[in-house]
């Protein structure tokens, strides 16, 4: 084997303007792959940490049926007490959950005296959601980055639409499940740029305030949102929550809960399999020039040492062995090519990286564009890059082993 490695490089250096030119082409696939691979990644990762960190949090456990009548905000549909200590005691025992916030969501009527706007709220522990979305604090443009009793945060749009500034007195009305109304005077704490793109009007209070203006005998629990430790661990630990609260059944034999992963509960998840998408027809790219430029170069060397090839088998080389070294010549020009690939990506990326290029995503501005690669996603690229040269090979290689001796020692 290790001749037929010699043979086979000492080809390729005999033709070497045909030989850079094909690794070349597979190098230039290879830098192209990769870095779409960092910059998309990158992307989808801000992306994704925008919505999840600054809002949903990871995963999500609802009452059964909430999420699918979430845009009315059914009180009716709430966490009792007993379930909510049930669940807590579940996410305490879980060390892949790094935090967990009990939320109230209702909808309400937000008034400045002389207007009022509809307005959706969520009442929130000021010590345990901003460690479950720990972006939350960062979108306060205006005012103190907290969240407390007697105050109110509010969207940008909403404070600009409705002339409303930090320190104002405002005037939160909702019906509770009873269909009684309440209201409760709030002082404006802080202005949040949205998370949500411009049609976002979710403001938040203390979780304190939002059972008072609901009128709650025992605090009722609409979501608990979680923050976990490996984001990688997502799926997983979503199925441990599933096999943990599938034993909690009502009184007609169904689950009481359900969860949902942050891919259920926000559009934006179609946008990243979209990415997922254009990465693998960038792969499929990929593949495609380097089979049609390593089988271009394995035909053009079948067909222009025809002699050389009657003559090796002419004096007992078996086609087996013939074969093989057309082969090995395909994978010597994969692994080429992907070596000066991988070197030129990964310096394209460490560039990217040092640029740091800025750009704004759903009202976030000033997001830094930070490319990586995983190790895994290179050798899986070269990986793919060295199998199709090596199968774009072997049509060539073996018309070479099927050749007639006398024939091929006749070739002009």
């Amino acid at each position: 084997m290790g001749n037929l490695f010699k043979i086979a490089i000492r080809n390729l250096m005999r033709y070497k303007r045909r030989t850079i030119l094909t690794a070349s082409l597979v190098a230039i696939g290879m830098i192209f792959v990769l870095v779409f691979i960092a910059i998309t990644g990158s992307f989808k990762n801000m992306m994704i940490g925008g919505i999840t960190d600054s809002m949903l949090g990871h995963i999500q456990i609802h009452k059964k049926g909430y999420v699918a009548s979430i845009d009315n905000s059914p009180l009716t549909l709430n966490l009792k007490p007993q379930a909510v200590a049930k669940i807590e005691q579940i996410l305490q025992r879980m060390p892949d959950i790094k935090a967990y916030s009990p939320r109230i969501k209702f909808a309400g009527m937000f008034s400045n005296f002389t207007e009022t706007t509809p307005i959706r709220l969520n009442g929130v522990y000021p010590e345990k959601e901003p460690k479950t979305v720990p972006l939350l604090l960062a979108r306060i443009i205006e005012g103190e980055k907290r969240i407390t009793k007697g105050e109110i945060l509010i969207p940008e749009l909403l404070a600009k639409g409705m002339k409303v500034k930090v320190g104002d007195s405002i005037v939160v009305i909702a019906t509770n499940k009873d269909g009684s109304v309440n209201g409760k005077q709030l002082r404006v704490g802080g202005i949040m740029e949205s998370a949500t793109g411009p049609g976002g009007r979710d403001g938040y209070i203390h979780i304190e305030d939002a059972a008072e203006i609901l009128r709650m005998d025992q605090m009722e629990i609409s979501e608990i949102a979680m923050q976990l430790t490996d984001f990688g661990k997502l799926h997983t630990v979503e199925n441990r929550l599933i096999h943990a609260l599938s034993g909690q059944l009502n009184n007609q034999g169904k689950p009481i809960f359900e969860i949902h992963t942050w891919e259920k509960l926000s559009p934006f998840y179609h946008l990243s399999r979209m990415i997922d998408a254009m990465a693998f027809f960038v792969k499929l790219m990929l593949i495609s020039i380097v089979l049609v430029s390593i089988m271009n170069v394995m035909v053009m060397a079948v067909y222009e040492r025809i002699r050389e090839i009657g003559t090796i088998a002419a004096i007992g080389t078996r086609p087996g062995k013939i074969l093989s070294m057309f082969v090995i010549e395909g994978f010597s020009l994969a692994v080429f090519g992907a070596l000066i690939g991988n070197g030129f990506g990964l310096a394209i990326i460490y560039i990217l990286r040092q640029v740091k290029i800025t750009f704004s995503f759903a009202m976030h501005t000033g997001l830094v564009l930070m490319p990586s690669i995983r190790v895994s996603e290179i050798l899986t690229v070269s990986l793919i890059v060295v199998i199709v040269a090596v199968l774009g090979s072997l049509q060539p290689a073996f018309k070479a082993s099927r050749m007639e001796p006398i024939k091929a020692l006749r070739h002009v």
